[in-house]
């Protein structure tokens, strides 16, 4: 349990707030967030839930504050899709690709979008960068294998531990294909995203800073 509890609590330090961990003591720019921190923070403490433990840590409360700001940091993601299916391009690890997106889809595979977003504008936000990425066909190589580059091969772009197996975490992107066909993500009528609603005279909802509403202490 110290070793579970002890990476809580470092993850809970580096929680800068508006959604963003720190990626370490000091703030790093760059997609860790999406890549580590809020899918496997929440995983973590939905198995410490799962299993029942009781120790000085409420997983339960944890959970639900860091559910909330994977909502938060979703919302932000989903903005960041372009109207032409792009987003930025910033950061280490950047030849995972579409993991980026990880929290956008696995908030729409646990049904848990933030208010304002819909699973499908997300659907429609995930294809648009999909085929933007992957449309080429230049991300493979003559094997049908993934190279190391963002649209294609570009390894300069590689850190020193990516590899060829790491490039797969893109395909964290594709959690909404646990939802069953017969889903709202699936079926709904298509659906501008916030990007291509604001680039194109459309309302859309603004933006705001998100509190930490969930205040969490030692059971003991």
């Amino acid at each position: 349990m110290y070793r579970v509890n002890s990476a809580i609590r470092k993850v809970e330090e580096w929680y800068t707030g508006d959604g963003w961990y720190a990626d370490g003591p000091e703030f790093a720019f760059d997609y860790y967030s999406s890549y580590v921190f809020h899918p496997m923070y929440l995983e973590t403490l939905q198995a410490m839930k799962d299993a029942k433990v009781r120790t000085r840590i409420d997983y339960s409360r944890y959970y639900d504050r860091a559910l909330r700001r994977a909502q938060k940091y979703s919302l932000i993601l989903e903005r960041m899709i372009s109207p032409e299916g792009t987003f930025p391009v910033f950061g280490r690890s950047i030849p995972y690709r579409m993991a980026t997106m990880q929290p956008l889809a696995m908030m729409a595979w646990y049904g848990e979008l933030p208010a304002g977003v819909t699973g499908s504008q997300v659907r429609g936000a995930l294809t648009a960068v999909m085929k933007r990425m992957f449309a080429s066909g230049n991300n493979f190589n003559e094997k049908g294998f993934l190279t190391i580059g963002f649209t294609g091969r570009q390894p300069g772009i590689a850190d020193w531990y990516t590899n060829n197996g790491s490039l797969y975490m893109t395909s964290l992107a594709f959690l909404p294909l646990a939802l069953p066909a017969a889903h709202a993500f699936w079926t709904d009528a298509p659906q501008d995203w916030t990007s291509r609603k604001a680039w194109s005279e459309q309302d859309f909802p603004k933006d705001h800073h998100w509190a930490d509403q969930i205040k969490t202490a030692d059971l003991y």
